[in-house]
């Protein structure tokens, strides 16, 4: 799976679901966003790297916020 298609899928699947979690929603509606997420990134191309970046560090932001509520 192509990592950087998937954070931008995923930052979609955000923005329309608020609050919902992707790793439970079914691979269909995954699908869905993932050929989202390549068109943007094909209509981007090159300027697809600040988002990227920019996309990882909310990820990554997201998860420590989870294991901080975790523990």
């Amino acid at each position: 799976m192509d990592y950087r298609n998937e954070l931008v899928a995923r930052a979609f699947y955000d923005a329309e679901y608020e609050g919902s979690s992707w790793d439970h929603e079914p691979e269909v509606l995954k699908r869905k966003f993932r050929e989202y997420a390549r068109n943007a990134i094909a209509l981007l191309n090159e300027d697809i790297g600040v988002l990227l970046l920019a996309l990882e560090q909310s990820s990554t932001q997201a998860r420590l916020g989870e294991a901080r509520a975790a523990a």
